[in-house]
């Protein structure tokens, strides 16, 4: 993600719209962008894979209640790792663990942040205990358990050009 972050990205105002559009509704259709946007469906499609290309776009996902899924626990976790800054092992370790959903490189006396969704307590002290422990250059960790979560979504807010969106019904 760190060659991404130093990328230069120009876009005009059609390709935030494009991007707003799909933000609110991944699966919307280009006939139904390009009649939202009074633009044909062959140039919507052209537009989004070249957002795709460029890496502004860089995937489509489906979101999942974690409920449904039996993971009602979800915590954050405060990881010091022996590697420090950069930290070039301990962090791609922590990625490949399926229940971790996010792995962020931080500032101040720990190294990351990591987010983690489990089914109950047994199977975070289970994921700490089995997983986390085998990680070398972990030196401490401290646990955070959400109780209530208020807002959680990955929307960008788009920036202010884009408010000629026209909806056509």
């Amino acid at each position: 993600m760190s060659k991404i972050a130093n990328m230069e990205f120009v876009l005009d105002n059609t390709d935030l719209q494009i991007l707003e559009l799909m933000q609110d509704n991944a699966r919307i259709s280009n006939v139904d962008m390009a009649k939202k946007l009074d633009m044909a469906p062959s140039a919507v499609l052209e537009r989004v894979k070249k957002l795709e290309q460029k890496k502004v776009i860089l995937h489509h996902t489906t979101v999942i209640n974690p409920i449904a899924l039996g993971q009602k626990l979800l915590a954050f976790i405060f990881i010091r790792a022996s590697d420090g800054m950069g930290c070039s092992v301990t962090g791609p370790l922590l990625a490949k663990i399926p229940e971790v959903q996010e792995v962020h490189n931080i500032a101040g006396d720990d190294c990351y942040l990591v987010k983690v969704r489990v089914a109950d307590s047994a199977s975070l002290i289970d994921l700490m205990r089995t997983k986390f422990a085998k990680i070398p250059n972990v030196l401490s960790t401290k646990t955070t358990i959400v109780l209530e979560t208020v807002k959680e979504e990955q929307k960008i807010t788009i920036p202010v050009p884009v408010t000629t969106l026209v909806s056509k019904k």
